[in-house]
């Protein structure tokens, strides 16, 4: 620990002591605060205390979530709806030395997530308490602490009152924690705001307000501000003088010429520089992001962005990562991001609360349009202990702060300040959700009045109090895709989203026949599933939904075929811990992503890549491994193609094209073992083949990294998918088979997982059980070049390997 220590004072006095020289380069230094925390279950009076002794206490690196590392058991107070996991109170402590040089500057720590009901001390003194999950904040450390010597920061972290969500929310910090080293007069947090108020191919208006905390103290000044383009050339400068510490943001505009726009497709992003200068000399530089681009809502055309028509077709997320639960991780959440982009994907809801602010970060530099959310719930509750409590004296600030550090994010566009609003009313004379939409659509307008504001709304008659208000710019409608056709008849002059759809539930590898019958489960919202499958699973035909959702298919035709509706976010693109909707326990997560929890694609994705990208898609389903004379349906999700023809052991079972809307073609075959051939075809020519073959007995095991060369930074990530096969290499599509994990090198097995949402095994373990023929184990780097080894055995099975780079 001593070493450690030392390391943090020497990367910290090079931060914010110094050289002269560095420092004049340098004068805004965030650190990385993540790297070594102690932590501790529990909570008892004093260990706020800055002389505390915490060396029993368990040493980690942020982002963490505690919950993630407890077991499932369906009487934790989150509810299985919650993940069946624990919650409780939780401490943090680090110690950090500042060097004496450093006084007189401005110190903050920023947390960009704690859940929930953060309680921070530096050197016992109190800074304060952030009930929200899921927001941002600073607190200023200046004046409290001890130049020279050593400093400690102590954090508690109340998660005991549950139920307080209806998903898995994940216990602790985690999210990013940094240390902020500047002068005192200084850019303020989320100081900067740049808009592109008039944007033509030839040329754009760069408007950049930037706030300046001043000292205390009215000064001469200047404020260089410079754009840079992605490879870092200055295209624009201005160095007005201004008078510090009077009131308001500095506002100047600035002119790119030709510029690159951000799209989808060319995610081209700038950099807006700002340089506060004080007689001539740089007191502190902020750097902001900026995506030149123009978009608009039309009441009949949708969506368009840079004067081009387009479709958002997005998917809804929450924030956990799977296995590694709520702690965010830059290399985990990028990987879903890929995933979702190769099936076509272009946006992302943030369902139901502010993201990481790096998730976004990600989408600007990806291609992504984001609906930022704000609120699962206002005043009425959902869960007992949710932020329904925190409402009167938080949601105004928390709200506030959203906006601010979010507005800069050229892939956010849309606002939602509310998810399935109790307040919607319907009947009754409460109309408190017309003045509460006012409220909240005139704050974020205060800050932000580039983007529309919308809510997800369940209820889509014309008495919705949140429509009546008049304060929203476009209409979310969640579910509900037979109404868009009648959506101008309900809401005349309004412009409409699909805010979420589908709920759609399926096991992957699992199959119901007949994949033409419809599983609607339960039957009504508030029943319970009295039916369902002994296996608590849920077909992967796309025949199997809930009684407010549709089929995945239903949904896309009614999209696809609508003008009106701009977009849609599919619920969900990855399966999510709790909610585990049809069932309840031993399910412990969702069923309704379009890939499953360990990421893994289920067949539905198929169908959004031939309907969502240009590429040339043929995939058939189920496996071929079934009963002698047991009639199976056979379904292909192709593009690109006029036809497809199915083979069954060499035979022609006859060429299908999609009739009309449809958006799949179906066999109906009596199985006989053997190989199953797919032929797609455009003017008779062959586009692909696809061939499954029945299966034999398990006999090895087949690891595949997604990365094959990670960075040796402590945080990055390798997936390693495991397949078990039979002796000709064929997916085993039912193995069960335990797998034991062993890594040689410096790197750690960080998680497992199988996809499974009724498995009660440790995501925190070496070990894994298959779940139709598939798992996974998560890599993370250590701090050194080093080559790994993961291997994988199972008893019986022939063994395997495969080897990482950590650079």
């Amino acid at each position: 620990m001593k070493k450690s220590k030392t390391y943090l004072v020497l990367l910290f006095a090079l931060c914010i002591g110094g050289t002269k020289t560095f420092a004049q380069q340098q004068p805004r230094q965030e650190l990385d605060f993540n790297k070594g925390w102690k932590f501790t279950l529990g909570d008892q009076a004093g260990w706020s205390a800055a002389e505390l002794n915490d060396k029993t206490w368990r040493t980690l690196d942020l982002p963490h979530d505690w919950s993630i590392e407890g077991k499932f058991d369906k009487n934790h107070p989150a509810t299985v709806g919650g993940g069946a996991l624990p919650g409780g109170t939780g401490w943090y402590r680090k110690q950090f030395q500042v060097p004496a040089s450093a006084k007189g500057k401005y110190i903050a720590i920023d947390f960009d997530g704690v859940y929930r009901n953060a309680e921070v001390w530096i050197n016992g003194h109190y800074l304060g308490k952030r009930p929200n999950g899921y927001i941002a904040f600073r607190y200023d450390l200046s004046r409290h602490l001890r130049y020279g010597g050593m400093n400690t920061i102590a954090v508690k972290v109340d998660n005991a009152k549950q139920p307080n969500s209806r998903w898995y929310s994940g216990s602790g910090i985690y999210r990013d924690v940094k240390l902020l080293t500047t002068n005192p007069v200084h850019v303020e947090q989320w100081g900067s705001y740049v808009t592109t108020p008039e944007v033509t191919e030839q040329s754009a208006k760069v408007q950049v307000e930037l706030s300046v905390a001043a000292a205390g103290k009215k000064q001469a000044a200047e404020i260089k501000t410079q754009i840079l383009d992605a490879s870092k050339k200055v295209v624009a400068s201005t160095t007005p003088k201004v008078q510090l510490g009077g009131t308001g943001p500095f506002t100047t505009s600035l002119e790119v010429k030709n510029p690159n726009r951000w799209s989808v497709e060319h995610p081209y992003l700038y950099t807006v520089q700002s340089q506060v200068l004080v007689n001539g000399k740089e007191v502190d530089r902020y750097d902001t992001p900026l995506g030149i681009r123009s978009f608009s809502f039309d009441q009949h055309k949708g969506f368009s962005l840079n004067g081009k028509e387009m479709k958002i077709r997005g998917v809804c997320m929450h924030h956990d990562l799977g296995a590694l639960g709520a702690a965010f991780n830059v290399r985990a959440a990028e990987r879903q991001l890929e995933i979702l982009k190769s099936m076509g994907v272009n946006g992302l809801r943030t369902s139901h609360n502010p993201p990481a602010k790096a998730l976004l970060e990600l989408c600007d530099k990806m291609g992504f349009i984001v609906m930022n959310e704000a609120f699962d719930m206002w005043v009425k509750k959902k869960s007992d202990y949710d932020y329904h409590l925190d409402w009167d004296k938080w949601h105004k600030k928390d709200l506030e702060d959203q906006i601010l550090r979010d507005r800069n994010h050229p892939s956010v566009m849309m606002w939602s300040i509310g998810n399935e609003i109790p307040e919607q009313g319907g009947t009754g004379a409460d109309t408190s959700g017309r003045v509460i939409t006012r409220e909240l659509a005139a704050i974020v307008r205060n800050l932000d009045k580039t983007r529309p504001i919308t809510t997800g709304n369940n209820n889509v008659e014309a008495n919705n109090n949140l429509v009546l208000s008049g304060a929203l710019d476009v209409i979310g409608y969640n579910y509900n895709h037979d109404k868009w056709k009648d959506f101008h008849k309900t809401y005349p002059g309004q412009k409409l989203i699909a805010s979420e759809t589908t709920s759609a539930l399926q096991t992957r590898g699992s199959y119901d026949m007949k994949s033409d019958s419809a599983r609607i489960w339960p039957v009504r919202w508030d029943l319970p599933l009295l039916t369902g499958n002994d296996d608590f699973s849920c077909s992967a035909y796309d025949n199997c939904y809930t009684p407010w959702g549709s089929s995945h298919e239903q949904t896309l035709e009614a999209f696809e075929n609508n003008p009106v509706v701009s977009g849609m976010f599919v619920w969900t693109g990855f399966d999510y811990l709790g909610e585990p909707t049809p069932y309840t326990w031993p399910a412990r997560s969702s069923y309704f992503g379009i890939m499953d929890l360990a990421g893994f694609p289920k067949d539905v994705y198929h169908l959004y890549k031939s309907a969502w990208t240009n590429e040339p898609v043929l995939h058939i389903m189920p496996h071929w491994n079934w009963k002698d004379g047991q009639e199976i349906d056979v379904i292909s999700y192709y593009s690109q193609a006029d036809e497809v023809e199915l083979y069954l052991n060499g035979v022609s079972q006859g060429k299908k094209s999609k009739q009309g809307q449809d958006m799949k073609v179906m066999w109906r075959l009596k199985y006989a073992p053997g190989e199953l051939k797919a032929v797609s075809r455009k003017s008779g020519k062959t586009v692909l083949e696809k061939v499954i073959r029945t299966a034999g007995a398990a006999a090895k095991l087949e690891l595949t990294a997604d990365r094959s060369k990670i960075h040796a930074d402590g945080k990055d990530l390798s997936f390693v998918t495991v397949r078990v096969l039979d002796k000709d290499g064929n997916l085993v599509p039912d193995a069960a088979n335990l797998i034991n994990f062993k890594i040689e090198g410096d790197a750690e097995i960080r998680a497992v997982d199988n996809g499974s949402p009724i498995s009660h095994e440790s995501f925190q373990a070496n070990h894994r059980k298959a779940f139709n023929g598939l798992a996974l184990a998560i890599i993370k780097a250590g701090s050194k070049a080093s080559k790994v080894t993961l291997s994988a055995s199972s008893e019986g099975l022939q063994a395997a390997q495969v080897q990482i780079e950590v650079n």
